[in-house]
């Protein structure tokens, strides 16, 4: 019988050293969010900063192929414009 009630004490020192470590890490958690916020609020115009740098880029890499791709597309067109004409006679 006392191994039993030992038993159930060992158990019992257990759930209490887990329920001790449960709200330790909680209030760490909670302590950390609250120590980080300073540094979000510093972070969040840098990286604003960086995506619009890149939304910017990715645009000026689509006017850039546009720009190729255009006067491209005009100079084909010209080059064959004496096939469909002959197409269309015939």
């Amino acid at each position: 019988m006392l191994t039993l009630l030992a038993l159930a004490a060992m158990l019992f020192a257990g759930a209490i050293i887990m329920a001790v470590f449960t709200v330790v890490l909680t209030a760490l958690k909670f302590s950390l969010k609250i120590v980080l916020v300073p540094l979000k609020l510093l972070l969040v115009p840098l990286l604003a900063i960086l995506v619009i740098v890149k939304v910017v880029a990715v645009v000026v890499v689509v006017v850039f192929v546009a720009a190729i791709l255009i006067p491209l597309a005009i100079v084909i067109g010209l080059a064959a414009l004496p096939f469909v004409i002959a197409a269309t006679v015939s």
